[in-house]
């Protein structure tokens, strides 16, 4: 039996990358989905690849606009009668030091990452708080939370604070038997990195990782489908970080270690 049989899902920010794998690990473990994302054109492609309207559904989705959020969440009792799972993946991520942060570029980062995190879990509250169930996981990032750069001054305080409303919003849910959780990628080679990053920057950053190498897309929804899936349900208000031991180190990484040589 598939995890999420008989499930309906609401994925925002899910036309591709990290969003993208989401979508497809759960409808290959038997939920219907409806995406929400600002690329059109990418959104609509992945319906038609996870099967078309039977399995999965497109709406343009802002979800910095509480009207978006609203009509997301419609839009899935609409198509599917219901709404167990909420995804928030959508965030942006301008590289701009402290310093030449315009107001209007902080308040877009905070309106998409943050604000957004807040319309989508109020939205979809309703009709779970009516089924008495309900799975909420917000993508976080380590950046934030546990490590910074220059350069991500709004993106890392957006990310710091949807942990925070984590914790709050577990707290208050868990009467309505909803669990709420989230996810912090490290480094994850996503077609944005590939497009947005030079090749010396992907192998610094790798260089940084424990494991030798970034994460892949399909690596996090693996997490994100054990917080959405019933393995998940004596956790809440916590996350999981998907980063390869990135955060781990407190020197330079240690060599790795040789093998022994055994005389004759």
């Amino acid at each position: 039996m598939t995890r999420l049989a008989d499930r309906v899902a609401v994925l925002i920010g899910a036309a591709r990358g990290i969003g993208g794998a989401i979508a497809r690990r759960f409808v290959d473990e038997g939920a219907r989905i409806v995406i929400g994302d600002l690329d059109e054109v990418e959104g609509r492609r992945l319906v038609e690849e996870l099967g078309g309207p039977n399995k999965a559904r497109f709406l343009r989705t802002d979800i910095a606009l509480e009207s978006d959020a609203e009509a997301i969440v419609a839009e899935a009792m609409a198509a599917f009668g219901r709404l167990d799972i909420l995804i928030q993946n959508a965030g942006i991520y301008p590289l701009t030091m402290i310093e030449d942060i315009s107001a209007a570029e902080w308040d877009s980062v905070l309106g998409v990452n943050l604000r957004g995190t807040f319309l989508a879990a109020k939205a979809a509250l309703h009709p779970m708080r009516a089924a008495s169930y309900g799975r909420m996981v917000f993508t976080s990032s380590i950046t934030g939370p546990r490590v910074t750069s220059a350069g991500h001054g709004h993106y890392g305080a957006s990310k710091a604070g949807i942990n925070g409303f984590i914790r709050s919003a577990a707290l208050e849910f868990a009467p309505y038997g909803i669990t709420v959780n989230g996810v912090e990628p490290g480094n994850i080679l996503t077609e944005g990195m590939k497009a947005g990053r030079s090749q010396a920057f992907i192998d610094g950053m790798a260089a940084s990782v424990p494991l030798g190498r970034l994460g892949t897309p399909r690596e996090v929804a693996e997490a994100v489908l054990f917080l959405a899936s019933a393995e998940s349900s004596f956790i809440t208000g916590t996350t999981i970080i998907v980063d390869g031991g990135q955060t781990l180190p407190e020197g330079p990484l240690p060599t790795a270690p040789q093998p022994h040589q055994h005389q004759a």
